[in-house]
């Protein structure tokens, strides 16, 4: 396929997957789930799992293989503005004395359910298909543990704001755990890359150029848009300009290091200064390509998903598991933790509630070991269910804990700090 018969096609798949986005997260939005959910769903609703069975030409005609690595670049772009405004409203919740409970949760919420994901696959061993041929089981448990221990950081950004829980003390807590966790998540896929290719310059780049992300974010970045953004004969044409060429760098850097271009919009993201002339070109960055591109990495992801391939019993079983461990894993730790740190159980219950949604990092994990080889469709699918059934359960599970476990004023607001509270008097 040509690059001219390419383009129409692209148009033509675009309009039907923001038609159809936007149509399932209307409908879900009836019983309180965030449109990402929505996203989420319609991805797989358009590829092999329905589409592609009800009307398999149609779906080789709107989406044929040609097009992929397009949705798969376009989704990139929504992903990286979306990251970018998220991690200019993280900096609004920091100074709130969350640190030494943030680590502690996110430590939790990773070793637990990552242990339990390694026990589970050593376990499926020789009797569910989701090895891939060449590499070792080792490799393939460590995989799986890693995508159970991920916190779906953009989506539980995203079910803050729109809650507006973005103010509380444990929204203000799952922000900062989420984004531990990941970061962490990320520097052991890196790991495990390594471990699969036999050589360990992934890792090494991937926690060298992190520490060097870090301090250019800190020490040169800050300093540089804030100067950007002050400057009184920019324009604000001439200000989303810096902004997107710094934003786009640092996606590259972060992409090459791997630890995903997500990370690197984050951290300009936190750099931006909270300045109203910031503010519009963090509003004009997200808003238009958040809506309009990141749809594209829901369907790229939905295309890779088999849901049909679960009439296999084996399978089926393996999957449900995996829910079952996902789920014991990061709630049940991340509550304990908060517990353990002095956290009211009105705030662990959320906590672990938040942390507990994987989607959009799961699936992103899920690709990258897909291009690497580590997955093949069945475990892709199976891990794909833990992150849609993870995800959807946020909502309603926050729903309930409102009417059992309403919060107190004191924990909405100026709640004390777990070591204040556990200070002797």
């Amino acid at each position: 396929m040509t690059v001219a018969e390419l383009a129409p096609r692209f148009f033509l798949a675009a309009v039907v997957i923001l038609l159809a986005c936007r149509a399932v997260s209307w409908a879900l939005a009836r019983v309180r789930q965030p449109p990402v959910v929505g996203e989420m769903i319609a991805g797989v609703l358009l590829g092999p799992s329905l589409l592609g069975l009800l009307a398999p030409g149609l779906e080789r005609e709107l989406f044929p293989p040609a097009l992929l690595p397009v949705l798969y670049v376009v989704g990139q772009v929504g992903l990286v503005a979306f990251m970018f405004q998220a991690g200019h409203e993280f900096t609004s919740h920091l100074g709130r004395g969350i640190a030494g409970t943030a680590v502690t949760v996110s430590a939790a919420g990773i070793a637990m359910p990552l242990a339990l994901g390694v026990g589970l696959t050593f376990l499926a061993h020789g009797h569910v298909g989701v090895f891939v041929p060449g590499v070792s089981t080792g490799v393939s448990a460590a995989f799986v543990g890693v995508a159970l221990a991920i916190t779906a950081f953009p989506m539980l950004a995203r079910i803050i704001t729109e809650r507006g829980l973005a103010g509380s003390r444990f929204g203000s807590l799952a922000l900062a755990s989420g984004a531990l966790d990941d970061v962490v998540a990320w520097i052991l896929l890196a790991a495990i890359l390594s471990v699969h290719t036999g050589r360990t310059r992934p890792v090494l780049e991937a926690v060298g150029g992190a520490a060097l992300f870090a301090a250019v974010v800190v020490l040169v970045l800050r300093k540089l848009l804030d100067k950007a953004m002050a400057q009184p004969w920019m324009s604000d044409e001439g200000r989303l300009l810096v902004t997107v060429a710094v934003l786009f760098t640092a996606a590259w850097f972060t992409d090459e290091i791997g630890l995903y271009a997500v990370f690197g919009a984050f951290g300009v993201g936190m750099a931006m200064p909270r300045t109203a002339a910031a503010e519009r070109v963090v509003h004009t960055t997200g808003f238009t390509v958040r809506i309009v591109f990141l749809p594209m990495f829901f369907t790229y992801s939905g295309l890779n998903t088999r849901f049909g391939l679960l009439g296999d019993p084996a399978l089926l079983l393996f999957s449900l598991a995996a829910v079952v461990v996902a789920v014991v894993g990061k709630f049940g730790a991340c509550w304990a933790a908060a517990r353990l740190r002095g956290e009211p159980n009105t705030v662990a219950a959320r906590l672990g509630t938040l942390m507990n949604a994987r989607g959009l990092m799961q699936l992103i994990a899920l690709n990258v070991g897909l291009q690497a080889g580590l997955v093949n469709h069945s475990l892709f699918t199976a891990l794909v269910l833990v992150a849609l059934i993870t995800t959807m359960m946020t909502a309603p599970l926050l729903s309930l804990l409102e009417r059992r476990l309403p919060v107190p004023d004191t924990v909405e607001g100026s709640l004390p700090t777990p070591e204040a509270r556990l200070a002797p008097q």
